[in-house]
């Protein structure tokens, strides 16, 4: 659980006195983040290969995604209370260990109900790290750069959604599928040693500072950065799930590697760009993410007669969702202030939710509608969306850019 307050929590370290980031610890929770989507992205490369060895239809075999991201999705405030009062690299550790040993057990698994058992379990496990990274990332970061801390701990987020599947494929073709996950199970491990030795252990959340999810949700500003948080991830899960549909309708199924990577490359360039400009300029990077997002859609649905549109509008899609994870994140932190732990849980469950209903959607829209409706479909989801952005000028999306996260590194506001 993301907590920004409790006593002396602000950097102590030389290193932060100067103002600078601690880049070592920052990458920790960049490969936490990162190993989280790797984990929840890599069947979707596997399933045929999978599916042999379960027994199982092509399908079937791929809920065993779906049920990853519902088990974050329900387990995310419910075990973010659960751990509060726990030091914060002791739950990274708890969580990090229950995907590694998960993803073991995954590879030596040939039954298809005990692979969805561990995969709920490694969701449970993404159901602790998500709601942990913004807040840990603040509260080690000196004053007027926790966006781009932020910014730098949720990078492995897009990442991961980039090169999951591609990885996941790469390493099936060179082992097996088991590969793909006993590897995942190692760079885990890996990341543990990693956090062990380079983040503080900051100390959680006392019991009677504890809010109340009913209290919070009635915060000003947090219920249009959820819904707007909705509406984009479901518009994008809807494209992205079925984005070799989408290609195959568009005439360039071959291209679909090639696509992937121009979204990953400007994915992580996006993160570099908006890192050096969350803390200045949050809110006209969530509106320009929308409407970039937003256009890229529309290019896609009525411009993408020719393969150089369609790799335009795919890297500018690209450009907008890579930071869009930090954006939302620190625009949480930002209107929350204090109970900003409790917000971040149920963040990280609307977002994992979305990632649901966003695929579930999108198989509806092409067995009803066609290929053609999942693009329109995101388009209307988008508009939505950019409308409450930029309506949410006082307290969603405020012009000045993350004011709550400096006062809250020391003292409780």
């Amino acid at each position: 659980m993301t907590d920004i307050i409790t006593t002396s929590t602000g950097p102590t370290s030389a290193t932060a006195r100067q103002g600078r980031l601690p880049g070592k610890a920052l990458f920790g929770l960049f490969l936490a983040g990162f190993i989280s989507i790797l984990t929840e992205c890599l069947p979707a490369g596997l399933l045929p290969e999978m599916s042999r060895t379960l027994h199982t239809g092509v399908s079937l075999t791929g809920q065993t995604v779906t049920i990853y991201a519902l088990a974050t999705a329900l387990g995310a405030i419910p075990l973010a209370r659960a751990t509060a009062t726990w030091p914060r690299k002791h739950v990274l550790q708890l969580a990090l260990a229950m995907v590694a040993v998960t993803n073991v057990l995954t590879a030596l698994s040939s039954d298809f109900t005990l692979t969805m058992v561990l995969r709920f379990v490694a969701g449970l496990g993404t159901g602790l790290i998500w709601p942990l990274l913004g807040g840990y990332a603040a509260r080690l970061a000196p004053e007027r750069r926790q966006g781009r801390a932020i910014a730098i701990a949720l990078a492995g987020t897009p990442i991961g959604l980039a090169l999951g599947i591609p990885l996941g494929t790469w390493l099936s073709s060179l082992g097996g599928w088991q590969l793909a996950f006993h590897a995942s199970a190692a760079v885990t491990i890996m990341t543990m040693a990693w956090v062990l030795a380079a983040l503080p252990n900051l100390p959680g959340q006392p019991v009677d500072a504890r809010f109340k999810i009913s209290h919070v949700l009635v915060i000003p500003g947090l219920r249009p950065i959820l819904f707007t948080l909705a509406t984009y991830m479901i518009a994008h899960n809807i494209l992205y799930t079925y984005i070799t549909d989408l290609l195959l309708h568009l005439g360039m199924v071959d291209h679909t590697g090639w696509v992937l990577f121009a979204f990953g490359v400007t994915s992580v360039l996006s993160v570099l760009v908006v890192g050096t400009h969350i803390d200045r300029h949050l809110r006209k990077l969530v509106v320009s993410s929308t409407l970039l997002f937003g256009a890229s859609v529309l290019a896609l649905g009525v411009l993408a007669d020719a393969p150089v549109l369609v790799y335009v509008a795919v890297a500018a899609w690209g450009f907008a969702f890579g930071s869009s994870p930090s954006l939302f994140v620190g625009a949480t932190i930002n209107a929350t202030g204090e109970a900003a732990d409790v917000a971040q849980s149920i963040t990280i469950t609307i977002f994992s939710t979305s990632i649901a209903v966003g695929g579930l959607v999108g198989g509806l829209l092409l067995a009803g509608l066609g290929t053609a409706s999942i693009t329109w479909a995101a388009l209307i989801l988008l508009i939505v969306a950019a409308v409450t952005v930029i309506g949410g000028a006082k307290h969603a999306f405020p012009k000045n850019a993350l004011p709550a996260l400096s006062p809250c590194l020391g003292r409780r506001v």
